[in-house]
């Protein structure tokens, strides 16, 4: 399962990604090879964040669409949840909490 840091912050966001992106791309060619269907992306050490990690987690989220993967949200902070729901993209990155 990959992680995110603790910090995800607009200073931090681009130079993340940078490094994140290509680690998504191996960790989904290696799931899809094993017939699977979600890539699992652990936010419990995530503790100081901006609305950068949103752009973030959309990013990876689309990044694993197109991979023809699902991106699921691990240990969640309610913050972030509460960030994702005033900004409207809640239902983008955890769709199961509207079922």
């Amino acid at each position: 399962m990959l992680k995110l840091p603790a910090s995800v912050r607009l200073s931090e966001a681009a130079q993340l990604w940078a490094a994140m992106s290509p680690s998504l791309r191996a960790e989904s060619a290696q799931i899809k090879s094993a017939a699977g269907s979600e890539l699992n992306l652990s936010l419990a050490e995530l503790q100081h964040f901006d609305s950068a990690v949103l752009t973030l987690l959309l990013s990876a989220a689309r990044q694993c669409s197109e991979a023809g993967l699902r991106l699921r949200l691990h240990e969640v902070p309610p913050k972030l949840q509460e960030l994702a729901r005033v900004y409207g993209v809640a239902e983008l990155l955890w769709p199961e909490l509207l079922s």
